[in-house]
């Protein structure tokens, strides 16, 4: 995720990026199992399939660099044999892959499914990488799609969504690559996997999700972080800071917003009980940006004095979507969340006009899935017609890719589990949506004990989208998932290391849902040790 992070940083920014999970939990004697020669195995196609072929191609391992606008690479990868497999649904003129690879030797008897970022459905070589230097069997697909910012296959020639390759992205392809990838990895090891895991964080996270919801049988364990469940209604949400700009006619700077920001955070950060440049359980933080009017700000060498108009908008932005009427649509941008990513705009011209710069995931969503009409300026939209394209995309694309079920009874019967972080920062996908997920499933399924049996959530601090892969901070959600799934160690806490406001490492215990972390009231604030999990009011 944090490779995309970069990119995005770098001028090119997207919604989600490769996820690289580590385990430490025990594993298998490698000597356990004997491959066979990588050739290509007799592949029995999922249901709804047909095979169209398969190889098998002997790799030295070394470096793997990924492919595409995610880029990124991995050292140290042991050889490997990988297997291809090209599958189509009859009828549908589709062609997806599905890549496993397989360690030639230290196979942990693990196989791991991996998830895709922003509109790229799986892998680009960097997270099979990194699972098979850990010792496992990886699979991934690509759903016949395209890269993280390719949607030149959201319409076909009538200019009509191809409703073939949305289902592929949505659902279908990545439990046929489940199916898929357990079938050569009994033909090459000659023997099942031990168990088999999930992992993948914002497209990969609601992945996750969906594979629990619809085919619970998959996997043991799922590790989907920051997951972009909710799709149909947070992707059109994520324009509503652009919205919110030009219907105000205000366009605060880059360095207004993060006045904003720190301001907001530097009010709440004795939620927890200590000042300690960590906000806790931001959605309690109701800091009015209205206190802000009149403060000057330094912004490249030129003062400015934040207006009414200015706070007008980051309020709204903050709050989230409404109707016309009032009524909430969806979450606003989380406070403490960098609101430029999604309030991103150019400089005024000539005329002192202001053209926004929206995030591209959520602009192409709403331009050639819900309004089929690549030329719609999503720069200009009015408060109705959000409104309208909001309820179109639920409408038409909830029970296709909403990924909201709540009904996850078959995932609990089969004993999976289910392990998910969030960041309370995150700028792309607000935990709230995370959360009120994780509320219906305890209505639906019996409240939090019950659900706790098999399903937590980990809410992060300071963190923003999918950050705890490295640039805001880290946790080990795999070997917590594998101690769970594999010896019933179920993860009361998960051990991380966050990011203050100062941009100093802190550890901290992240508390299950729906604790939250406070302190004691003694002892180092930058220590794990310093903080206890309360029960607390949850919004």
């Amino acid at each position: 995720m944090r490779r995309l992070l970069t990119v995005l940083a770098a001028g090119v920014p997207l919604a989600a990026a490769m996820y690289l999970p580590t385990a430490s939990a025990e594993t298998r004697d490698p000597s356990a199992a004997s491959p066979s020669a990588c050739s290509a195995p007799s592949v029995k196609a999922p249901a709804g399939t047909e095979v169209e072929s398969v190889s098998a191609a002997d790799r030295e391992g070394g470096t793997i660099t990924g492919t595409g606008v995610l880029g990124g690479s991995v050292s140290g990868v042991p050889a490997y044999c990988e297997v291809t497999v090209t599958l189509t649904h009859p009828g549908d003129n589709d062609h997806s892959t599905v890549r496993t690879w397989l360690p030639v030797s230290g196979w942990n008897g693990r196989f791991q499914g991996l998830g895709g970022a922003a509109y790229l459905a799986g892998d680009n070589g960097v997270g099979l990488g990194t699972a098979v230097k850990n010792g496992y069997a990886a699979v991934s697909t690509d759903a016949g799609v395209g890269d993280a910012l390719d949607t030149g296959w959201a319409l076909n020639g009538e200019g009509r969504v191809d409703t073939a390759l949305l289902k592929n992205f949505a659902s279908r392809s990545q439990h046929e690559a489940a199916v898929v990838g357990k079938e050569v990895v009994g033909a090459f090891y000659g023997e099942r996997p031990a168990h088999s895991y999930f992992t993948g964080c914002s497209t990969g996270g609601r992945q996750g999700y969906m594979e629990a919801q619809r085919h619970p049988g998959d996997y043991d364990g799922i590790l989907a972080d920051a997951p972009a469940v909710n799709w149909d209604e947070f992707e059109v949400a994520t324009l509503w800071p652009q919205v919110v700009m030009n219907n105000e006619k205000t366009y605060p700077s880059q360095c207004e917003f993060k006045a904003f920001t720190e301001a907001a955070v530097r009010a709440c950060d004795s939620l927890d009980g200590v000042r300690d440049g960590v906000v806790e359980d931001s959605s309690r933080c109701d800091f009015d940006p209205r206190r802000l009017i009149g403060t000057k700000v330094v912004c490249d060498g030129e003062e400015r004095t934040v207006t009414a108009a200015d706070a007008t908008v980051v309020r709204k932005i903050w709050d989230g979507p409404r109707t016309a009427s009032g009524k909430r649509l969806w979450y606003g941008v989380p406070v403490g969340a960098d609101l430029w990513a999604l309030a991103g705009h150019g400089d005024p011209d000539a005329d002192g006009h202001v053209t926004g710069a929206p995030f591209p995931v959520p602009a192409a969503w709403v331009r050639l899935w819900v309004a089929k009409d690549p030329s719609l300026d999503v720069t200009r939209l009015t408060y109705d017609r959000f409104t309208q394209l909001f309820r179109q995309s639920q409408t038409e694309y909830d029970k296709v890719i909403g990924t909201d079920d709540p009904d996850l009874s078959d995932f609990r019967k089969s004993g999976g589990k289910l392990l998910t972080w969030h960041g309370e920062a995150d700028q792309y996908i607000p935990a709230q949506g995370t959360v009120q997920y994780r509320q219906k499933v305890e209505r639906a399924l019996g409240g939090t004990k019950q659900v706790d049996d098999f399903y937590r959530l980990f809410l992060a601090p300071n963190t923003d989208h999918c950050g705890l892969n490295g640039g805001d901070g880290s946790a080990d959600g795999l070997a917590a998932l594998t101690a769970w799934v594999e010896h019933g160690k179920a993860p009361k806490t998960l051990p991380a290391t966050l990011i203050d406001a100062d941009g100093g490492n802190v550890t901290r215990d992240l508390c299950g849902y729906p604790r939250a972390s406070r302190y004691k009231g003694h002892g180092d604030p930058t220590a794990a040790s310093s903080f206890t999990c309360v029960s607390t009011p949850r919004h």
